[in-house]
């Protein structure tokens, strides 16, 4: 993933608001410990309600599929792996090399836009678009 995607820039947003919040925890400690305890324990408290809600979004919310499109004449696209691929006349499936199960699969979207064009979001096997 390139270093641009939301994830990558929650994440740091996350770093950041947590690593404020400890700053601020021990500039209050140094003047009032007492007063950095009951802070501390609401902020626990609501930062724990966050993060359930947060972990049930990401397991749990509506994610769109990402777009599968083959455009051309005689165009291919799979959202995952494809095994093989043969686009040509009197071509022949060859057996493609062992791919490892469950690899990984698009998180945006796959286009074969040209004629005889393959895409796939996961492994490619084996493609022949040419003719025999």
């Amino acid at each position: 993933m390139a270093a641009t995607t939301p994830s990558k820039a929650l994440l740091r947003s996350g770093i950041g608001v947590a690593c404020a919040g400890v700053g601020a925890l021990l500039a209050v400690a140094v003047s009032d410990l007492g007063k950095a305890d009951q802070i501390a324990s609401v902020a626990g408290a609501v930062l724990a309600l966050a993060g359930i809600g947060l972990s049930l979004w990401a397991q749990f919310g509506s994610r769109g599929q990402a777009p599968v499109e083959a455009s051309g004449t005689r165009s291919v696209a799979a959202g995952g792996s494809i095994g093989v691929v043969v686009t040509g006349d009197g071509r022949q499936p060859v057996a493609p090399p062992a791919m490892p199960a469950g690899g990984p699969t698009a998180s945006g979207p796959v286009t074969a836009s040209g004629d005889r064009s393959v895409a796939a979001g996961g492994d490619i096997g084996s493609v022949s678009t040419g003719d025999a």
